[in-house]
């Protein structure tokens, strides 16, 4: 295929619109949920709103926020990273609303608690202890607070809040973090839920807690307002854990969780193309859109020859082709491409792609960490 085909097939497919819930996405390209820790005191400044604003103005059809904590003294483990309640604070993502809507993107927050991956004494409540299901951390150590009913109820409520906030807010849906071993998906996982409650033991009982939450949101918003849930099977530096180990076990966690109100399933992989079952193709998100019936995103070294742990470790990623993503998005394995790395080193990564101008994108490299550019 000649570069003018290939960069014609890339505008085609990637430019339609797609529905979720009340919002019509303008294209197939969404910006990745990344932790940047730019907001003092937890409040995202102008800066934060303009750094949105230049990837929805370069293109990209939806912004999802970096997470922002929920409404819960151990939602949090920094001071830097915004947080979802508070007058300044909400005042602060209302001016990013406007932002992102005047440069013509969508924008939803990624709503936040980090669970047992709170360091003891951390800022923004120094006196919370880390809390989980049942106080267990990634590492297999009982360094933190089982949570009880009233704690679960406080965080499901704290949802439900920043949901309702979002829709007056006029964000124009949110997404809930339920991947990369923070909270909710501390509760996913058999690693970290050892509960003999009814919020552990089975995989549709680790989903309890979850199938809560969205349900709590579903319920402070309107009947379509879009609801996006991130999920995972790897965790943060725990890369081959594994909350299904078959379709029969994915399907078990994840059915309740659209049953409850999902609109779409956000899947978090590191590399989009590996198959996630053997005797299939399909990604981790090819198999969640065919169990659920919802449409799901991918995510996972777009665009990028190398994966995120060489380059947060000081490695250049260089720019890939993206005809394997074509290919998978054609035959609607998944609806929309979620892309990270690739739009913090190029803000106008996705009007390079729909131009054809992909010998001018710009590769990706540890030091744009530093910087809202």
């Amino acid at each position: 295929m000649t570069a003018h085909a290939s960069a014609t097939r890339a505008a085609r497919t990637l430019s339609r619109p797609f529905a979720l819930g009340s919002l019509t996405v303008p294209n197939r390209i969404a910006m990745a949920p990344m932790t940047r820790e730019f907001s003092p005191g937890g409040v995202p400044g102008p800066e934060v709103a303009d750094y949105y604003a230049r990837r929805a103005a370069g293109g990209v059809g939806l912004i999802i926020t970096e997470g922002t904590y929920v409404r819960h003294p151990a939602a949090g483990t920094s001071g830097a990273v915004p947080r979802f309640h508070g007058t300044d604070a909400l005042d602060g993502w209302g001016r990013v609303v406007a932002a992102v809507h005047a440069a013509g993107g969508t924008i939803m927050p990624q709503l936040w608690h980090v669970g047992m991956a709170r360091k003891a004494g951390a800022p923004p409540f120094p006196d919370a202890p880390p809390s989980g299901p049942s106080g267990i951390a990634l590492d297999d150590s009982p360094s933190g607070h089982a949570m009880t009913q009233r704690d679960l109820d406080d965080v499901i409520a704290a949802f439900a809040e920043a949901a309702a906030a979002a829709e007056r807010l006029g964000f124009d849906g949110i997404e809930l973090h339920g991947a990369h071993g923070y909270l909710i998906d501390q509760f996913l996982w058999s690693g970290t839920n050892r509960r003999t409650d009814a919020y552990g033991g089975s995989p549709a009982a680790r989903a309890r807690f979850a199938a809560e939450i969205v349900a709590a949101c579903r319920a402070a918003v309107a009947p379509d307002f879009p609801i996006l849930f991130r999920m995972s099977q790897w965790k943060m530096h725990h890369y081959q854990a594994r909350l299904a180990e078959s379709p029969e076990e994915l399907q078990a966690i994840v059915a309740p969780l659209a049953e409850a109100g999902v609109t779409a399933f956000h899947c978090s992989t590191r590399r989009y193309w590996l198959p996630e079952f053997e005797g299939s193709d399909l990604n981790l998100a090819g198999w969640v859109k065919k169990l659920t019936g919802r449409p799901t995103l991918t995510v996972g070294s777009v665009g990028l020859d190398a994966e995120f742990l060489g380059t947060f470790q000081g490695e250049q990623a260089g720019v890939a082709g993206i005809d394997g993503l074509l290919d998978r998005l054609e035959r609607d394995e998944f609806d929309l491409v979620a892309i990270g790395r690739a739009l913090l080193g190029d803000p106008e990564w996705a009007a390079k792609i729909f131009e054809g101008r992909t010998d001018a994108l710009v590769p990706f490299d540890a030091s744009m960490l530093r910087t809202l550019n």
